[in-house]
């Protein structure tokens, strides 16, 4: 029987004092703020059935992922493909790197982007993940602990508007939850039901800097 909802869930608030772009970069943990940031996350679905946990392979989305697996006793499923985009400027501080002339072929073309993994790409991986995950779950409701790159491609993908866009003005906050159920009649199979911010009231005090 497959899913009855679909919940792409941004990781939590990252111990990031130096500002970088940490992309795929290992050792990246939760702050203190972060783990509060998940386990409200968690938090706001209690109560409903969620039957599948699934996150990606980076230490941010286990560890936000986690208050999940405690509260509903569920195993955590690793997916390489809702991991976070590769990008050039992975360990730099991007308003350095972008006054730096040797880095100015990157942002040429930034519908692709040329800085990094091209919109399509993501877009491409993640419903794959989406659908396999929808298809494999045993009805409830089914969870996918991403990035924010990832998870507002795919949402303007369903939403029928194009994928480039100001990655400034994502939609998409810290342990933000976007939630999906399968429409045969929309063109991309998906429609968007529900968006939350269960960590709101931890926001304004938040760094996020290190998202592609």
């Amino acid at each position: 029987m497959p899913a009855d909802l679909l919940h792409l869930v941004r990781h939590g608030e990252v111990d990031n004092p130096t500002g970088i772009l940490y992309g795929r970069l290992p050792g990246y943990s939760l702050s203190d703020r972060g783990h509060r940031m998940a386990a409200l996350a968690a938090g706001a679905l209690a109560g409903r059935e969620v039957t599948s946990l699934v996150a990606s392979p980076l230490q941010r989305t286990r560890e936000s992922a986690a208050p999940w697996a405690s509260a509903f006793e569920l195993p955590i499923t690793i997916d390489e493909r809702i991991i976070e985009p590769w990008n050039v400027f992975e360990g730099a501080r991007m308003r350095e790197a972008v006054r730096k002339p040797r880095n100015w072929k990157h942002l040429l073309r930034p519908r692709v982007p040329s800085w990094g993994e091209p919109y399509t790409e993501v877009r491409d991986r993640m419903l794959a993940a989406m659908g396999e995950a929808w298809d494999e779950a045993d009805g409830g409701e089914v969870v996918l602990v991403s990035h924010q790159m990832p998870i507002w491609t795919t949402t303007l993908s369903i939403a029928g508007r194009p994928l480039h866009h100001d990655p400034r003005k994502r939609r998409t906050s810290l342990s933000s939850i976007t939630t999906f159920r399968r429409d045969d009649a929309a063109a991309s199979g998906w429609a968007e039901v529900d968006y939350q911010e269960p960590a709101a009231g931890l926001l304004a005090e938040a760094i996020d800097t290190g998202a592609v």
